[in-house]
């Protein structure tokens, strides 16, 4: 029998064109959803309360705020000692770039993990850290930088010079060798080869690694606020005062939009110089090499800023042993207390909180950030498609720049009302440390997964895999390190958060971060002990995670 074959309808015939479309708003409805609730619900709505004071809209206010001389010299603050810091994290970082992913010797790798650490550790952590080693009483104390801005670029650099290192470092060693050894063959001298070949090819990777140093360093909080105190502060810690002290909301409101403004302008400069790997292109990656006569320069480098690295850490930790005068462990055993006045609960009941706060940060900011990789590495047939991954990435982004403490405040103020109610909600915090962590994990995972070849997906399916045996089979297999990595990542910025959870945290339920500021913000001997020995308990927290992330070996983790 001659079988027949029936006419498709009009839907029937535009299904396969409409697979992909609405796929693509299917999987990006959800963290659509979830980062407008909140992230952009809260941001607007402090931007509201000070935009539209009294339901009104009033340009002029935001003027006049900007138009203060205070508020000019915290912006002028804000753009030169983030430009000194990442000046000065760009010097430092270069030489360390080449020397820990170019270069082969012993240590490499633990030295590599080592000054990751600096990144990941918490901004009031690394504060009491250089207090520590720059006050008076501290091993540089005779400097006198005690409270001073080069205190504070020193810090900014200590912090963000990771970024650097990391960045530029999986640039340089996925450098294709080849030119290098033409010019020298041809002969170019090493500083002519370092000249003309090597830094024009580095340069995207440099310029885009600066911008997000600059990001960093210009929404810095925790450093700022604990060395600079009321005398020297910054757009982001003056926004902190005028909505906890002031009660000014329009004139913080006026700052986060300049802030915002600044950010989506860096966001989009670092997005241009980005490299989204071609699976379809050969790559020729240089072997490490053993160091040569003229590799000792840059060696000699790495190893002065480790001492540069090592220096805060040793002296907090050398701090929090001092008691009275003497050694001892009674810092650590007063952690079990509330201190002299100064706490509600035991710093060890804090740490608890900070753990468990942590682990539901990690898993919330995990599932989002890999179903965002997921949105925006998949190819793009059109131009249209390829234009909404784009602007969809970029928006996901935003978390990375935009004032912790402005999101903080934002949770308050909007998210008090039904169907909203969350104030008290322990889920809020969580939250709020997922949405600060959500770019970061983007950022680890993303790379891995545009780096896979989509024909191994397309010859999967052609075998009669569906889309989740393509996923278990393909994706899996190349993704679990990345995101174990991500994991240990989020969980690390995660616990050591700082901005948004000063406004967040209640007092019967603090973190640890938020102990620590208010110990050294009381008066007393054992309250500064306390801060110091519960600042090393965190650091120590978070270096370990970091270690266990870098045995992973995921080029990716704190590469932007």
């Amino acid at each position: 029998m001659e079988r027949r074959h029936l006419p498709l309808s009009r839907g029937a015939r535009l299904r396969p064109g409409l697979t992909r479309p609405l796929t693509l708003v299917g999987l990006a409805l959800v963290p659509v959803l979830v980062l407008g609730v909140f992230f952009v619900l809260p941001v607007s709505g402090m931007l509201a309360r000070g935009l539209w004071p009294e339901g009104r809209f009033d340009p002029v206010g935001v003027l006049e705020v900007l138009t203060r001389p205070r508020v000019g010299r915290v912006v002028w603050f804000t753009l030169w000692s983030a430009a000194a810091g990442t000046a000065l994290s760009v010097l430092l970082g270069l030489p360390a770039a080449y020397a820990l992913h170019r270069l082969r010797f012993p240590g490499r790798r633990l030295l590599r993990s080592a000054l990751l650490v600096p990144f990941v550790l918490p901004t009031v952590v690394v504060g009491v850290a250089f207090r520590r080693l720059l006050g008076d009483s501290g091993p540089l104390g005779f400097l006198g930088l005690d409270g001073s801005p080069i205190a504070i670029v020193l810090g900014l650099a200590f912090f963000n010079v990771a970024v650097v290192i990391r960045s530029v470092g999986a640039a340089w060693e996925a450098l294709d060798p080849r030119p290098g050894e033409a010019a020298a063959a041809l002969g170019a001298s090493p500083v002519q080869v370092l000249r003309t070949v090597t830094l024009p090819a580095l340069r995207p990777a440099i310029v885009s690694a600066a911008s997000v140093v600059f990001l960093f360093c210009a929404t810095a909080f925790g450093i700022v606020l604990v060395l600079g105190g009321l005398r020297y502060s910054s757009v982001e810690t003056e926004i902190y005062l005028l909505t906890t002290n002031l009660l000014d909301l329009r004139a913080a409101a006026a700052l986060s939009l300049l802030q915002l403004t600044t950010v989506v302008g860096l966001l989009i400069v670092s997005g241009r110089l980005r490299a989204v790997p071609d699976p379809t292109r050969a790559v020729v990656v240089a072997t490490p090499r053993r160091p040569s006569r003229g590799d000792w320069p840059v060696l000699v480098s790495t190893a002065l800023l480790l001492v540069l690295v090592a220096t805060p850490i040793a002296s907090l930790v050398a701090g929090s042993f001092r008691v009275g005068g003497d050694w001892g462990l009674g810092n650590y055993r007063a952690l079990t207390t509330t201190g002299e006045q100064a706490l509600l609960v035991p710093v060890t009941e804090a740490l608890a909180t900070s753990l468990r706060t942590a682990v539901d940060a990690t898993w919330m900011a995990l599932s989002m950030g890999l179903l965002v990789a997921v949105i925006v590495t998949r190819s793009s047939r059109t131009r249209a498609e390829r234009r909404v991954r784009s602007l969809l990435d970029g928006f996901f982004m935003l978390p990375l720049g935009v004032s912790a403490v402005t999101l903080g405040f934002g949770f308050l103020i909007t998210l008090n009302q039904p169907p909203l109610s969350m104030r008290d909600s322990p889920l809020l915090v969580p939250i709020a440390q997922a949405l600060v962590a959500l770019p970061l994990v983007v950022r680890t995972i993303v790379p891995v997964l545009a780096g896979i070849d989509d024909r191994q997906r397309q010859a999967a399916a052609s075998l009669g895999a569906g889309p989740l045996r393509t996923l278990l089979v393909v994706d899996l297999p190349i993704v679990w390190r990345p995101l174990l990595a991500a994991s240990g990542f989020a969980f690390a910025v995660s616990l050591g958060e700082f901005g948004a959870t000063s406004f967040l945290a209640r007092d019967e339920h603090p973190t640890v971060p938020v102990v620590i500021f208010r110990l050294i913000g009381h008066p007393g001997e054992l309250n500064y002990g306390m801060a110091l020995a519960a600042s090393v308990v965190l650091a120590a927290s978070t270096a370990l995670v970091m270690l266990a992330v870098e045995r992973l070996r995921v080029p990716s983790v704190g590469a932007f």
